[in-house]
């Protein structure tokens, strides 16, 4: 099926799909591009997920306004004495996702071509599924007592963020696992993967937006499944906060490795 000729249960369906595993350490490039399969969506991954990465970028800004409007206003003060200011929780979580976001671009853009194919590729899927499964299950001792990371620890997660352009591998599971292998405390990576995000999503947006004719042939359905994105992101990502908190975030590799199996199975058997 073209993407002009989406109807609006799919892309409300889609929309759900991208607002539940944006946030949720499950892949929503892996399970968008699984439900692209199976609606026969050929276009989905150049303008169909424009829009619903968008719906949840809107999300991540609602639900991180407070500490945005903080960070943004104690960047400005610190402008006047630098050296101080990078000295501060405040100006290390700044400089740390202005680092992270470089090794990100790097990749993002060396994988972008690759990655638009290897997303119609099952067995591609889901071995990234299963690389996805790993990386939560390697959270279940939780991390460790700090609050900020080092220069060379935010390089690190910023790794981890870029090789999650891959179609399965989740980028939120794989910045906070690196976060809290690192030494970082629950909810301190929570908060550090999701503002790191912002600046790597809306990259990644502007970017596709800025290709001819984008968003040229994209239906009205597809907004209304970009909306719905933006209304179910929000609850998932309340929902992944308190399961990041609470300990329990290594526990979607019981979902993640049976449904990377059976995208792998797929692959191979047909």
């Amino acid at each position: 099926m073209p993407a002009g000729a989406i109807d609006l249960g799919s892309a409300a369906t889609l929309g759900a799909l991208q607002g539940l595993t944006e946030f949720l350490p499950v892949s929503s490039s892996g399970h968008i591009a699984i439900g692209a399969m199976l609606f026969g969506l050929e276009d989905a991954p150049l303008t169909l997920s424009i829009v619903l990465h968008a719906g949840t970028l809107l999300a991540t800004l609602i639900l991180f306004a407070g500490d945005i409007r903080t960070l943004t206003v104690d960047t400005l003060r610190g402008l006047k004495a630098p050296r101080e200011f990078t000295a501060t929780d405040s100006g290390k979580t700044v400089l740390g996702v202005v680092i992270a976001t470089l090794p990100t671009v790097v990749i993002g853009l060396g994988l972008r071509d690759s990655v638009e194919s290897w997303s119609h590729e099952p067995a591609i899927v889901g071995a990234c599924l299963l690389v996805s499964a790993v990386t939560v299950w390697s959270t279940r001792r939780g991390g460790g007592r700090a609050t900020t990371l080092s220069w060379g620890q935010a390089f690190l997660v910023g790794l981890a963020q870029g090789l999650a352009v891959l179609p399965g591998v989740s980028r939120s599971g794989s910045t906070i696992a690196a976060a809290m292998l690192l030494g970082m405390r629950a909810p301190d990576a929570f908060k550090f993967s999701f503002l790191l995000s912002l600046p790597a999503v809306t990259g990644a947006v502007v970017l596709e937006l800025g290709r001819e004719g984008a968003l040229a042939h994209v239906p009205p359905a597809v907004w209304a499944g970009g909306g719905i994105a933006l209304v179910v992101g929000v609850v998932s990502l309340v929902l992944l906060k308190r399961l990041v908190i609470g300990g329990r975030f290594y526990a979607f590799a019981f979902y993640l490795v049976p449904v990377g199996l059976a995208m792998i199975g797929w692959g191979l058997f047909g």
